[in-house]
């Protein structure tokens, strides 16, 4: 895997001044507000097991910025973490409006935790339109930031406000902090020569500053990551190191934050270790380049923009080094063309798209299942159908994975879990791919791609052994070369490096012999290649289905697949913790399923499937199992909530009993 990616360690030392203040201890159950700092006391610490902040602002506020800082100093502190960022797809909303808020919410704990956060405990809202997006996921108690400065009477009104929401009663059941940040930074940086828009723009890191200080985050590694941004800008570097100190001071001074929180690492949570903060995108794009050394083979990369799969494309033309290959193409159809023709040639063929462009790629992937090829399409699922919600996230890809492709062209699906296992996926839809020769769709999503959580950088040795052989000599008595003969255990080709001598073949759309490879249109070697090919696909060695059930006597099993892991897995820990039976499984290996799923779904009386679909996981489970499995749905472009699960559970279990 790559060795220069950047290293957190997990139980890095906290930087900021320490506080000596009286400490008190709170701990907090999932979702329910934090303590209300007192009124009227000096400064005092309170000691929390967790937190969920969400910043909000305009889109052009730094939003996304200001939470991947907070989130990276807290990564290296050694807190367990789950990050959800949540942006318009318009590169440039209206400033001001609802459909230009952007949001970005970190959980952060001394134990594991499995997802964002449900609710913020701690809202910072940049300006009215933020705090009308979100309010309404804020719970009673909860602590709200708003930057005075830009509740006008013009900015109020955009969003529909009748009155200012800060003085008529309507934010009553919550602890309000109200801070003109604006002319704060302004005031902070009026010795810093910036014309006033650009000390503006500075605000988000006065807001960083000022939680850095309420929740005692580091802020050396901050300065350092502004410093070298800001490189070329040395005014602008040092205006908004200014701001974030100033952000700092101001927490520690104010009588309005009367309390300070801790939140110690989560020492317990993580095995030994060399941790970093990653995100599934990144992740993904590390697993590739560590599929490209285990195989020995280069890796090629062939791709068109596309949200929210972009960010790989972008990640991998960094990794030349490793002899990574990136070739941004005119298109989809260009783009997967250019990835099938490299792994024709000997490379690792890889193309990255969403659901729009999977539509694209339809008939080379076709292609791709006919020449017995190896190919990853990495589909980073978003909201449909058509251009969709491009910045949301959605599982509503795998019937397309399975089916969306004219006639019978069976393709192995493999899917991630979290953000950091999206690491390990790729390394298995590589295997896949290479062993068995066939393309693999890896469906990772939105939530996914842009969420981050530690991740334990593994070690060389414990990488898997991916090389697999090129044919070098004729496979016949005669001499000749037969480009369809098979491996008998995987069903797969062999793989000729096109110009070794005496392996010259025939490859193309059209349907082959099997074994020669010439063109056939006998209807019984038609009946057998389609046969053969969904045999392959089905002989793919895949591992049994495990399933979490400590009881051993529970009547119901959720099961899963993709992103759902988390919000599912921390809704049966509420259950359970309330007494309830229930058992839980995962699926990464959507094609083929596991061998002893069917023996698995018929142990229990009910089979419950949350998806971000209307259903799509249990139509093929329903088919071909015949199980009674109850979906669970949504398609709001969010991910699931754990009380929303729990409660689901919670109802299916009152019906079973």
């Amino acid at each position: 895997m790559p060795s220069r990616a950047p290293v957190l360690r997990c139980r890095a030392s906290r930087e900021a001044s320490p506080v000596t203040s009286q400490v008190e201890v709170s701990e907090s159950t999932e979702d329910e507000p934090l303590p209300v700092p007192p009124q009227g006391e000096g400064k005092r610490v309170t000691k929390l097991d967790r937190v969920v902040i969400r910043f909000a602002g305009d889109s052009g506020d730094g939003m996304q910025l200001t939470g991947d800082r907070f989130t990276t100093e807290t990564a290296g502190f050694g807190n367990d973490l789950s990050t959800l960022p949540n942006f318009p797809a318009e590169i440039r909303a209206p400033a001001g409006t609802l459909p230009g808020v952007s949001s970005f919410q970190l959980h952060f704990a001394d134990h594991d935790i499995l997802t964002p956060g449900d609710a913020p405990h701690v809202l910072v809202a940049m300006n009215p339109a933020a705090l009308k997006a979100n309010l309404g996921d804020v719970p009673r108690g909860a602590e709200i930031i708003v930057n005075t400065d830009e509740f006008t009477k013009r900015a109020l009104a955009k969003v529909g406000y009748a009155a200012d929401p800060l003085g008529d009663g309507a934010l009553d059941a919550y602890s309000v902090h109200p801070v003109p940040l604006t002319t704060l930074t302004v005031e902070a940086l009026k010795d810093s020569g910036l014309a006033r828009k650009d000390a503006e723009r500075a605000k988000n890191m006065f807001a960083l500053g000022l939680l850095s200080w309420m929740y005692h985050r580091p802020t050396e590694g901050t300065e350092r990551f502004l410093r070298v941004k800001f490189a070329n800008k040395p005014d602008i570097a040092e205006a908004n190191v200014t701001a974030f100190r100033a952000g700092w001071n101001y927490g520690e001074t104010t009588e309005d934050f009367a309390v300070s929180y801790e939140v110690a690492p989560a020492t317990a949570a993580f095995p030994p270790g060399r941790y970093r903060n990653i995100s599934g995108n990144l992740a993904l794009a590390y697993g590739l380049v560590a599929a490209s050394e285990q195989s020995g083979l280069p890796l090629f990369l062939g791709s068109y923009p596309i949200t929210p799969a972009s960010d790989i494309l972008h990640e991998l033309s960094k990794h030349k080094n490793f002899g990574v290959r990136t070739f941004q193409a005119e298109d989809e159809i260009a783009g997967i063309g250019a990835a099938l023709g490299a792994a024709f040639g000997g490379s690792l063929g890889v193309t990255t798209t969403s659901g729009p462009g999977v539509a694209l790629k339809s008939e080379t992937i076709g292609l791709a299942v006919s020449l017995e090829l190896p190919l990853l399409v990495i589909d980073i699922q978003r909201g449909g159908p058509s251009t969709g919600l491009p910045t949301k996230t959605e599982q509503a890809d795998l019937l397309q994975a399975m089916y969306g492709r004219n006639g019978e062209a069976p393709v192995p699906i493999v899917a991630p879990a979290t953000a950091a296992d999206c690491f390990t996926a790729a390394l298995e839809a590589a295997r896949i791919a290479l062993t068995y020769r066939t393309p693999v769709f890896l469906l990772s999503d939105g939530y996914l791609a842009n969420g981050s959580e530690p991740w334990r950088i593994p070690e060389p040795d414990e990488l898997p052994d991916l090389r697999v052989p090129f044919a070098t000599e004729p496979n016949r008595p005669d001499g000749s070369f037969w480009p369809y003969l098979r491996d008998p255990e995987t069903l797969a080709r062999p793989w000729a490096v096109p110009g070794t001598p005496g392996l010259e073949h025939r490859v193309g759309g059209i349907e082959k012999q099997d074994g020669t490879g010439n063109i056939s249109y006998d209807p019984a070697n038609h009946d057998h290649m389609v046969r053969i090919r969904q045999a392959k696909i089905d002989g793919i060695a895949v591992p049994d289905l495990a399933v979490d059930d400590p009881s051993g006597e529970a009547g119901l099993l959720v099961l899963g697949w993709g992103s759902t892991y988390g919000p599912i897995a921390a809704a049966v820990r509420r259950v359970r913790a309330s007494g309830g039976q229930v058992a839980q499984a995962h699926l990464r290996h959507l094609n083929p399923f596991p061998a002893n799923l069917g023996e698995v779904l018929a142990r229990y009386d009910r089979v419950l499937v949350p998806e971000m679909n209307l259903g799509q996981l249990a139509h093929l489970l329903r088919a071909k199992y015949l199980v009674d499995a109850q979906s669970f749905t949504q398609v709001t472009g969010l991910p699931f909530k754990a009380e929303q699960l729990a409660d689901a559970l919670t109802a299916q279990l009152e019906v079973q009993s």
